[in-house]
């Protein structure tokens, strides 16, 4: 079974994505992001306590660079897919926005 990042990472991460969120989508009030099996499934908490998954990132070993896979709501799972840049990973920002401009409406500037 692949192992999860170390605490530090996933600390980490989850900081580097309420940080974006809160610059892009300030109405979501927090991004929540648990664990398991060498995964990172993100959601965003919205007001009146709604849950909305977006996305599964995998765990490469590299900080920098997660595999992606977007939350379907029609099948209530995960698919693999590309990001924008035409790769099937990247950054954890560009894996956020991607599913949260499909989720959440694009940016508030």
């Amino acid at each position: 079974m692949p192992k999860n990042p170390p605490e530090s990472m996933q600390h980490h991460l989850r900081q580097r994505l309420n940080r974006h969120a809160r610059q892009r989508w300030p109405h979501v009030d927090a991004i929540a992001v648990r664990f398991r099996a060498g995964f990172a499934y993100v959601v965003a908490e919205l007001p009146g306590g709604r849950s909305l998954p977006l996305c599964r990132l995998r765990f490469t070993g590299v900080l920098h660079t997660w595999g992606f896979a977007l939350y379907l709501a029609s099948n209530d799972g995960y698919k693999d897919n590309v990001l924008p840049n035409g790769l099937p990973a990247g950054s954890p920002e560009e894996a956020l926005d991607c599913a949260g401009d499909l989720y959440l409406g694009g940016p508030v500037i």
